[in-house]
């Protein structure tokens, strides 16, 4: 089975809706799963935000945090996350941002891509965040990060179940 598919049934089986916001993956998350038939009822919204501006106005990223951190940093992935979940009625957000190369940016390796995972549960909201360096062509970086995002989402909420930060 398919990680998209596998996805797909894991948020179906915990009445999970989804928003993400992207911004290497430009989409590719929510393209993954809206190939799955039934899907859409499990898609709340998708941002795609490429700009520090666009973050910051449609994600309530501070600029302070792009300022000190970088735009491919966990910090600013966090805080993507939060803001897609806080204008969103969905219980779960994915944000991306990261640098696909084929060079490096502000010394940061390409295929460097920062990954937030946020959960709304009922003992308030959960929030994870990762890098990981991916390597390969733009497009095959690209895909490898949105499939990355996808898979480790159920690993993600079920330590957010557990009442876990990280």
């Amino acid at each position: 089975m398919s990680i998209p598919v596998q996805t797909v049934n894991y948020l179906r089986e915990h009445a999970l809706l989804l928003t993400t916001a992207e911004s290497c993956t430009a989409g590719k998350i929510v393209t993954l799963l809206s190939e799955i038939e039934g899907s859409g009822e499990l898609i709340e919204s998708g941002y795609v935000v490429y700009s520090p501006e666009a973050k910051q106005r449609l994600l309530r990223v501070s600029a302070s945090t792009i300022e000190t951190f970088n735009l491919t940093s966990c910090e600013v992935a966090r805080e993507m996350a939060l803001g897609a979940l806080h204008d969103s009625t969905a219980n779960v957000a994915v944000a991306t941002t990261g640098i696909l190369g084929p060079e490096d940016v502000d010394g940061i390796p390409a295929g460097t891509i920062c990954f937030a995972w946020a959960f709304q549960t009922e003992r308030g909201c959960n929030l994870f965040s990762r890098e990981h360096r991916f390597f390969g062509t733009r497009s095959e970086v690209q895909l490898q990060a949105a499939r990355f995002a996808l898979e480790q989402l159920p690993q993600f909420h079920r330590r957010a179940l557990d009442g876990e930060r990280g």
